[in-house]
């Protein structure tokens, strides 16, 4: 989903040079040790999602409506980590859409900043995309198998930045090894089935901060992955988040994944916001049956003190 340049002039933030065709593309000057320059997580808006409703048509015998999401209303403050959390069906990957502009919401408004997601053009949200990056679901089917890691964070390091090749091959390096793919050279040249589920996802979330994006959105980026490799990448997430400052929305349908990277969760059942609040103390002292319902799920017990359990 990697897109050009930022939406609008008041979305310009300091410290960013233009690149690229007609100076669309912003390409942050970093500091020698590949975190963002200061004042970045300032400039990050906040994501301001008011009364949303997404309503979808039922053809065939059993004609109706399905309410995907029934009046959703949060916010995501800049750099922040806010976790939507729920079953499957509950209106999560909906949300994730629209908040993309990959859907439009039936009624209420979504806006980042000043831009009005809802109401962009095709060429809106092809500059939105630069801001708001979306990690998947599935790394396998996310990555071409025909091309190479390296072929694949290239494409919008050239094509919407406008670097040169010998340039995005730095930057590719770079990247990389921002994710824990090191030495980097090992990694550029391999093609996807030779890398193992969490070294995958690890080149997709590479891709995803190729172009610098403010806000993350990760819609169930560990369920697909072994055990053992979901701690490792969640970790990542929260030390992108804590370095670039920027803004991320967890979806997830595991309280104890929310519960290691988010300040906040909102808990969806049915397309409705039923519970939210400060992570800690929503799963601490969950108000609405179906959080409890959740909690009674997770096999592996919470510490008292609040710190996560990972293996």
């Amino acid at each position: 989903m990697s897109r050009p340049g930022p939406v609008g002039k008041s979305s310009r933030r300091p410290g960013c040079r233009r690149q690229g065709r007609g100076g669309e593309g912003c390409h942050e000057v970093r500091q020698p040790n590949g975190q963002s320059a200061p004042g970045k997580a300032a400039s990050v808006p906040p994501l301001v999602v008011t009364d949303v409703s997404k309503i979808y048509t039922v053809r065939g015998r059993g004609r109706g409506k399905f309410i995907a999401a029934d009046h959703v209303s949060f916010t995501i403050p800049p750099a922040s980590a806010i976790g939507l959390v729920g079953a499957s069906g509950s209106g999560k990957s909906t949300l994730a859409k629209m908040i993309t502009g990959s859907e439009r919401p039936t009624s209420g408004s979504i806006k980042f900043g000043d831009v009005a997601v809802e109401r962009l053009s095709a060429g809106g949200l092809r500059r939105y995309h630069s801001r708001v990056q979306m990690v998947f679901q599935d790394p396998y089917a996310a990555l071409n198998p025909l091309h190479t890691v390296a072929y694949h964070i290239t494409r919008p390091l050239q094509n919407f930045l406008g670097m040169s090749a010998s340039r995005a091959s730095e930057r590719v390096h770079e990247l990389l090894e921002t994710v824990g793919l090191t030495p980097a050279a090992q990694y550029a040249g391999k093609l996807p089935h030779q890398l193992s589920g969490g070294q995958r996802q690890r080149v997709v979330i590479a891709r995803a901060l190729a172009c610098d994006p403010e806000l993350m959105v990760a819609d169930e980026p560990v369920s697909m992955l072994d055990v053992s490799l979901r701690a490792g990448v969640l970790r990542l997430l929260a030390d992108l988040r804590a370095k670039r400052g920027l803004s991320l929305l967890y979806i997830t349908h595991d309280l104890l994944g929310a519960r290691v990277i988010t300040d906040e969760i909102l808990v969806l059942h049915k397309g409705r916001v039923v519970e939210k609040g400060p992570t800690k103390h929503v799963l601490q002292h969950p108000k609405h049956e179906y959080t409890t319902q959740l909690l009674d799920a997770i096999a592996t017990p919470f510490a008292t003190d609040g710190a996560a359990t990972t293996h």
